[in-house]
């Protein structure tokens, strides 16, 4: 039997704007308002007709809504009031909300974003999409079959299951020069080196400092797991495509260092930075801008 949970008033929510941002990557578009999204070990379908507030989730219930996916899109946070406390700051954030105003940050696991953003590193989205895909299917476990997208969906697998893993055996899975990170990374957190809950209590560079120990990991691949698997909104993932954005909007398109724009976003944004970041990335990436 099939189940559905159907949410009213879902407000600053756009499915689409949400899993096409860029921070997660286990979906599949169906049309401009389906989407089949693998998450928390589980498959779903989400359904956002245009304009509207509701939204319909397949296979789920109420009770599992309440229980997993409320959290999950963070519908507990006042995204209309960070969006206004923001778009005061500028024409140019404005803008960028006005254009992504229902982008959620999502709150992810933070082993399945530690692999898929060590293999982030120089590939684009459909690429890493497919290497995450290869390593469900062969190390996860079955928990769908999709007759839209007509795939089987799998289960990420664990630390102690990839660790299993050679380095030739995820070579095969095409994250190419990534593979001994992986390696390390389950070594380090299947072995308790690092405490993947312990980052949650950390403060923001501590935690910065934490994941680096793993090889592979850099400063914009742990902001990025710390902003979408920690909530760590302080912080603001900078790569070239977020640099360029910056660079054009705030610095008339003089080239800045990484760290003068981690220090900008520190000093405009405050607390509010993730936030900013999605907002723009999301604007930038979709506009072409800067390019």
């Amino acid at each position: 039997m099939v189940s559905n949970a159907i949410v009213e008033q879902v407000d600053c929510f756009d499915i689409g704007q949400i899993l096409e941002s860029g921070q997660v990557f286990r979906f599949e578009k169906v049309n401009s308002h389906t989407y089949v999204l693998v998450a928390k070990q589980k498959c779903i379908k989400l359904i956002q007709q245009p304009g509207t507030q509701s939204l319909m989730i397949h296979h789920t219930s109420i009770g599992e809504f309440e229980q997993i996916w409320k959290d999950y899109f963070d519908l507990g946070t006042d995204y209309y009031k960070i969006s206004q406390t923001l778009a005061k700051k500028d024409e140019y954030m404005k803008a960028a909300i006005e254009f992504g105003y229902g982008v959620r940050i999502l709150k992810q696991d933070p082993w399945e974003m530690l692999i898929s953003f060590i293999i982030s590193q120089n590939k684009g989205i459909p690429q890493i999409k497919q290497c995450i895909a290869n390593i469900t299917e062969r190390y996860g476990e079955e928990i769908g079959y999709d007759y839209d997208t007509e795939k089987t969906y799998y289960t990420f697998p664990t630390p102690e299951r990839l660790a299993m893993a050679t380095e030739e055996e995820l070579r095969a899975c095409k994250v190419g020069f990534r593979a001994p990170y992986i390696v390390d990374a389950c070594k380090k957190v299947a072995g308790g080196e690092i405490d993947l809950n312990e980052i949650y209590i950390l403060p923001a560079m501590e935690a910065k400092e934490k994941l680096m120990q793993i090889k592979g990991v850099g400063p914009k691949v742990s902001d990025c797991i710390l902003l979408f698997a920690y909530s760590k909104m302080d912080l603001f993932p900078t790569d070239v495509w977020i640099k360029r954005v910056i660079e054009g909007m705030y610095f008339e398109g003089k080239e800045i260092s990484l760290k003068a724009i981690q220090n900008f976003a520190r000093e405009y944004y405050g607390d509010l930075a993730g936030y900013a970041q999605q907002y723009l990335f999301f604007y930038g990436r979709e506009n072409n801008l800067y390019k």
